[in-house]
């Protein structure tokens, strides 16, 4: 093996293997294991919170594979509607200076599609830099020809149940886009607005009790004013219960409108008098499907006003006996203009009672940036009241079980207040809805022009039009854990891995994805397409900060496996940053202060510092210090394994067989490797990640390597040991490293298949060069291996080292210098153990003798340690040089007085206490207390040296 780890050289490597060997396909053995990965956007780039996702998947697969599973990890990627389309368009204006237009639908989507095969799928590489073990035969795209035929189907099925409909209805839409979008690609900014109070005329001479001849109502939005259908009050508001049924006269307009008693206005707030607008507002639109309010949009679809409005019923049926003027001043105003002008307006005719400022959020979207507009459009919607029923059932009866639990209320509160779902979208790229129209308007829904024709008895000379309408991609995806079997053919695929076992996904998806895909899936399937649920947190900076680009905070995972050039970083990480504070940041840079680091980490690292965060459901900070931390524990085990082979190579293993004795620290290891074996299988049974790579690490770390490794020594190096007594080490030796290797696998797969083709076949688990760790058994524990007494007699043994190390360093004693000990006190167990153990201890302590003394009375002046009831005396004559130690500790002393002064005196300031931050205060009185307990321990180890 390499001196030093370097995992560029072996990552790359490994994956081409394993793919090339088809490590990833189901082995058509075991009771079947089936995860469908989320498929990420054909557009997208590996992201934190991909990699997050994608190690707790891989780990999981890589675990059940060993456990002998036939395992399948079903991989794709999503067509991504909106986003393809955006980047396509942006391209040929670029490279051609056309839009889309003037392409035509036609040669726009083989655009798209040469796009898509030259370029697409920059995501599904990164996904191989992660390790992810996807079985990559079965590759989709929500857009290939299988999965379109499931889609046809659905939709057709759907529309002949009528769950499936046609109707004008208020939808989120992008004026810039001219697309409905779901409301997961709205995103709301919190923002400082005004809030405008507007005089409404009561009609007929009618007057408030108040004696006013107007009601007063606010906006965010004058310019919906034009399509206001009605005023509302709330029915037990008593300073308007008389107008209730009366009109206003609405203002600019002239069209008379009721005034309507409904729970929505409240009394609290401003005048207690609501404006109604059903075509612009959502809330306004419940309030007029209640009241019977008529629907006027004003809007074009982009959102400019229109020259006369459109009157509607709550059905989107015309009302032709609604005057549809509007004034003509405002026709073809943009609807930010508009607002300036109706507002300029109203005040001039009086009628603008105040202006006030408030704080309130509006609706983005997320890939226009253009404020959304609820505006009533024609659409196609699922009625989902029927599919909920049972989805909510499949969780409620257990057939579906989220992890965490409390995911499920969740779930359940967004199930029972369901409102119908908008599946069509405005957009050229996507599943083109299957429905033709004649000239007439009418609508056949079939899986091709053809069978519209059949099933309609249609003559060949009546011309369809196909609807230009696509699908929702939310759509397509929700049948993506049967769709990708093959569905509807009734393949083996289907019947072996559907329903699949887990669903691993972020929270923010349980509405969007996860809920419609079991609504679908049990509708077209009669199964549930996932057993468990594993809802992980957000990956968010090391301040817990949601990562984004505008901050400057976005981490790159292929930056942190590859490590980068130090520029490169800095303008990373600064390119955000006003200029000031990206000299700043690139200044404390060049002086190492730049907070990332710019070594490769490797994938093993940033895999293992994920799984080391991975608490059920909650966000993860992630710590860079964590990620440094396990790239050094790569080297820890690294560095071992190199111990290991050094005298193991070319010797006697024990695998041909042949007499053992083990030692008291082999019996320990084994018998602590079972207990590490049944806490990871465990942890990982319970979806708890952190838990798993915690007991690994501490295994590893702490027992294997820094004190298994050590105690092995004094047998391999002992010429007066046996050849059993040796043959028993190094087997242990290579026996727990290859299962610690197994246990490691699915955490950490690259650098544990390195060191497993080594290993393995010391310990005789390599059958020939072909082998790969990924088709070795799981480890499991053999409770034949549990050893209590030798665990005892350890941890003994480590608490007598532990002792004379620590008299050591509290009396500045050279490591390397032979002591000589005394044990008293202690009880016959303490005996028979010093008796077992003296070769160990002579070697790890560095002891020149270790001697029982029964008279503790009789002890030299010594410094002591306690391990249980024994005491461990290291005899100071002659050990140190007293006058010059205590000169040296007087030092230290004074040193610390200064220090505790000076903090001392800043916290007896009451100016500073008064004024500073409370978490600078806070943070000046724990290095006070640091440098008291400091100083304390200076002090005891002075008056010890002083009293020799």
């Amino acid at each position: 093996m390499d001196k030093t780890y370097q995992p560029e050289q072996i990552e790359s490597r490994w994956y081409e293997r394993w793919e090339a060997d088809g490590r990833f396909a189901p082995s058509g053995e075991g009771e079947p294991y089936s995860i469908m990965t989320p498929p990420p956007n054909v557009t997208g780039s590996l992201h934190m919170g991909h990699a997050f996702q994608d190690t707790i998947m891989d780990t999981l697969i890589r675990w059940r594979r060993m456990q002998g599973r036939n395992t399948l990890w079903q991989v794709g990627t999503d067509h991504a509607g909106i986003a393809t389309q955006m980047l396509v368009e942006r391209k040929i204006a670029a490279e051609e200076g056309k839009s889309r237009h003037d392409l035509g639908r036609d040669a726009f989507i083989d655009k798209v599609w040469e796009w898509k095969h030259e370029s697409g799928g920059h995501i599904t590489r990164q996904l191989r830099r992660m390790g992810a073990s996807v079985d990559w035969s079965r590759e989709r795209f929500t857009m290939d020809d299988g999965f379109y035929k499931a889609v046809q189907e659905v939709f057709v099925r759907l529309h002949k149940e009528g769950l499936i409909y046609r109707g004008k209805r208020l939808v989120n839409w992008d004026p810039t886009l001219h697309t409905a979008i779901s409301d997961l690609e709205v995103e709301n900014r919190d923002q400082q607005g005004q809030f405008w109070h507007f005089r409404y005329p009561l009609a007929d001479g009618v007057t408030t009790d108040a004696g006013l001849d107007y009601l007063v109502v606010a906006t965010t939005r004058p310019e919906t004013l034009l399509g206001d259908t009605g005023v509302a009050v709330n029915p037990e508001d008593p300073r308007y219960a008389s107008l209730v049924g009366k009109f206003v006269t609405l203002p600019l307009v002239g069209r008379r409108i009721p005034i309507v008693a409904d729970e929505h206005a409240d009394m609290e707030k401003g005048s207690g008098c609501v404006k109604i607008t059903p075509a612009h507002d959502f809330n306004d639109y419940e309030v007029g499907r209640r009241q019977g309010l008529p629907l006027i949009n004003v809007f074009t679809q982009d959102a400019a006003i229109l020259p006369q409005a459109e009157a509607f019923d709550i059905q989107g049926r015309p009302l032709p006996d609604i005057d549809p003027s509007l004034p003509e001043a405002y026709a073809g105003l943009d609807r930010f203009e508009a607002r300036k002008r109706i507002v300029a307006d109203m005040e001039a005719a009086g009628l603008l009672e105040q202006i006030e400022t408030v704080s309130n959020t509006l609706p983005y979207g997320d890939r226009s940036g253009d404020v959304i507009e609820p505006l009533l459009t024609d659409q196609w919607f699922v009625a989902v009241e029927s599919l909920a029923k049972p989805a909510i059932e499949a969780v409620e009866k257990g057939d579906i079980q989220f992890v965490p639990k409390n995911y499920e209320n969740m779930y359940f509160a967004w199930m029972r207040d369901l409102q119908d779902w908008c599946i069509s979208r405005q957009l050229w790229w996507g599943h083109r809805i299957p429905a033709w129209y004649d000239v007439d308007g009418n609508v056949y829904v079939a899986r091709s022009e053809a069978e519209a024709r059949e099933e309609n008895g249609l003559a060949a000379d009546v011309v369809l039009t196909q609807d230009e309408d696509v699908l929702d991609t939310w759509f397509s995806s929700g049948l993506w854990t049967f769709g990708t079997l093959g569905w509807p053919e009734q393949t083996p695929e289907l019947k072996t891995f559907h329903p699949s076992s887990v669903l691993v996904t972020g929270f923010d998806i349980i509405f969007f994805w996860v809920a419609r895909m079991i609504m679908l899936t049990l509708k077209f399937t009669g199964e549930v397409p996932f057993k468990q649920v594993y809802v992980h947190g957000l990956v968010r900076d090391g301040q817990g900060q949601k990562m984004s680009k505008s901050k400057g905070n976005v981490l790159d995972p292929i930056d942190l496996i590859d490590g980068i050039a130090l520029d490169t970083l800095v303008e990373k990480r600064t390119g955000n940053m006003m200029q000031p504070q990206k000299a700043k940041a690139i200044e404390k840079a060049t002086r190492g202060e730049f907070p990332e680091g710019i070594e490769p980490h490797g994938t093993d690292a940033l895999r293992f510092t994920f799984l080391s965060q991975a608490t059920t459901g909650r966000d993860i900070k992630f710590d860079m210090g964590r990620l440094d931390g396990y790239r050094n524990f790569c080297n820890k085990l690294w560095n071992a394994s190199r111990y290991v082979l050094m005298n193991a190579e070319g010797e006697d293993c024990g695998a041909a067989g042949g007499d053992v004795e083990l030692s008291l620290a082999d019996r320990w290891i084994l018998s602590r490797l079972q207990q590490t074996a049944a806490q990871v299988t465990k942890a990982m049974e319970e979806f708890r990640f952190d838990h798993a790579s915690q007991a690994l690490y501490e295994f590893v770390w702490n027992e294997y390597c820094d004190w298994y490794l050590e105690l092995s020594k004094p047998v391999l190096w002992d010429e007066d040991a046996s050849p059993a007594a040796k043959r028993g080490t190094r087997r242990t030796l290579v026996r727990v490293l290859e299962a610690i290797l197994r246990l490691a696998h699915p955490m950490m797969p690259y650098i544990s298949e390195e060191i497993w083709q080594r290993v393995a076949p010391l310990a005789g688990t390599r059958q020939g060069e072909g082998d790969s760790i990924m088709a070795q058994p799981w480890p499991t524990a053999d409770d034949a291996l549990l050893d209590d007494q030798a665990t005892r007699d350890i941890e003994w043994l480590k608490g007598v080292i532990v002792a004379v190390r620590n008299i050591r360093a509290e009396m500045n004693i050279a490591p390397g210098k032979p002591l000589e000990v005394l044990l008293t006190k202690g009880g016959t167990a303490d005996r028979e153990r010093l008796e077992a153990n003296r070769r160990f201890l002579a070697k790890l302590a560095k002891l020149e003798s270790v001697t029982w003394l029964d008279d503790p009375a009789a002890a030299p002046l010594s410094a002591t340690q306690l391990v249980g009831e024994m005491e461990v005396l290291v005899p100071m004559a002659d050990l140190i040089d007293k006058d010059a130690e205590l000169a040296r500790l007087a030092r230290e002393i004074e040193k610390q007085e200064k220090l505790i002064g000076g903090i001392e005196k800043k916290l007896g300031n009451e100016g500073f206490v008064a004024k500073a931050p409370e978490a600078v205060v806070e943070k000046e009185r724990a290095k006070l207390a640091e440098f008291q307990a400091a100083h304390r321990l200076l002090v005891e180890q002075r008056d010890k040296i002083a009293a020799l």
